[in-house]
């Protein structure tokens, strides 16, 4: 993810996240870059700082980088609207928060199975053991599996930061 300042023909300063600059270039070619405030499609790329964190003050100076899920603008907000909107930053402030939340309460309230996850996933599925809350580690290829199977499965979020 990148995060870029920007600024359109009239002046209003705002700012956004992208998946690549040629991400950024791509969506600008095709003026699907807007102005928060006005809507205007002629935006440029603003003059910067980098921001430069040494590993020490890292924990405290990192900005709430978005994933890509999250820099998608929600359902109700239109496609042009920038995804570092004000109101936007705050929603991504409050998403984060409760999938911290969630992941924290499945760690606590589950047995990490690791490596094992399919395999009990799958024997509870199918009666061979006892139900219980567990979370672990499947490939991609085992996970969509076990959907396959009708094994009820979900991605256990994890943020930026997170430490296992």
């Amino acid at each position: 993810m990148i995060h870029y300042a920007l600024q359109c023909e009239r002046g209003h300063a705002f700012e956004s996240w992208f998946q690549s600059s040629a991400a950024y270039e791509s969506q600008e070619k095709r003026k699907l870059v807007n102005c928060p405030v006005c809507g205007s499609a002629k935006v440029e790329r603003a003059i910067m700082a980098p921001q430069i964190v040494s590993k020490k003050g890292r924990a405290s100076a990192e900005p709430a980088a978005a994933t890509p899920a999250e820099a998608a603008p929600p359902a109700s907000a239109p496609a042009s609207a920038p995804a570092s909107t004000p109101l936007m930053m705050a929603q991504e402030r409050e998403l984060r928060a409760k999938l911290k939340e969630l992941r924290e309460h499945i760690v606590k309230n589950a047995d990490n199975v690791g490596e094992r996850f399919p395999n009990e996933a799958r024997k509870m599925h199918y009666g061979d053991i006892e139900h219980r809350p567990i979370y672990g580690e499947a490939s991609p290829d085992e996970a969509r599996a076990l959907i396959e199977e009708g094994v009820e499965v979900t991605p256990l979020p994890v943020l930026p930061g997170d430490r296992n």
